[in-house]
């Protein structure tokens, strides 16, 4: 049986298939096919059309900080832990080493119906919150970890636990991680649409400083909503959706960091 909190996978998987169909944001057509076949009944605010346009967005920004990375270094190995049903495989235009999509097992099964595994390509089922598989992946001069959507279901020791075992396995990491801040998980408790599939316990970051140790160091912020997808949208719903989701206040309940090993 699957999880409240793998069941939140739904929520981001809805939102770029319909954004992908509307030709805006994000151009997704695998989610497009995967959301009509899966039988997953999403209700409430999950299926907010400005949600949507906000997971989009997220995966959008994700996918090109992850093109650039391996445009720079098209060797590297790229680690998508909680990837979900994500289609960043597809989505990425640009040389890898390897490339492992990473979620829990129940997860992966569903993930193994929709996409083939080939000699650079694996499907990982393993927890975030267990380290022990860090240790059987291939070795590399550089990784890039991607954590989208994850962070909040995770605690403290177990992000903290996870960056540690990843700088002992690699010489050189880059991660990019977004997450709740304190503000956002309270908040969460009244208007968070994670509620609709019964997920809960959330964690917040307020100081990203909170993970360096030994050579992981915070190397920055990245907005979550940058101005050049708004403008994608028109009208009311542009005008709507900046003062929302991408104002003062949206910005101080959601962010995308990023470390160094």
């Amino acid at each position: 049986m699957m999880k409240n909190e793998s069941k939140t996978l739904y929520i981001p998987l809805y939102g770029k298939a319909l954004v992908s169909r509307k030709g805006i944001i994000l151009r997704d057509k695998k989610a497009e096919e995967i959301w009509s076949e899966e039988v997953f009944s999403l209700g409430g605010k999950s299926k907010s059309k400005w949600l949507a346009y906000f997971m989009g967005m997220r995966a959008a920004v994700f996918d090109e900080w992850l093109s650039k990375k391996l445009s720079e270094k098209p060797e590297s190995l790229v680690l998508h832990i909680g990837c979900g049903l994500d289609s960043r495989i597809e989505r990425v235009n640009a040389p890898f080493g390897k490339w492992f999509d990473i979620d829990l097992p129940e997860v992966s099964e569903i993930r193994r119906k929709y996409y083939s595994e080939t000699e650079k390509y694996k499907i990982l089922g393993a927890s975030a919150s267990e380290t022990g598989w860090i240790g059987s992946l291939p070795d590399a001069e550089n990784v890039f970890v991607v954590l989208e959507g994850i962070s909040m279901y995770l605690s403290e020791t177990a992000i903290k636990n996870l960056f540690a075992a990843l700088a002992e396995k690699f010489p050189e990491a880059e991660i990019i991680m977004d997450v709740y801040t304190s503000k956002a998980v309270k908040a969460s408790k009244f208007k968070n649409p994670i509620n609709d599939v019964g997920a809960s316990a959330l964690f917040g970051v307020d100081d990203p400083l909170l993970f360096e140790s030994g050579k992981i160091r915070f190397s920055g912020e990245i907005c979550m909503t940058p101005e050049e997808k708004i403008n994608e949208l028109s009208g009311f719903e542009k005008a709507f959706f900046k003062k929302m989701f991408a104002g003062k206040f949206a910005k101080s309940l959601y962010k995308i960091h990023t470390f160094k090993i």
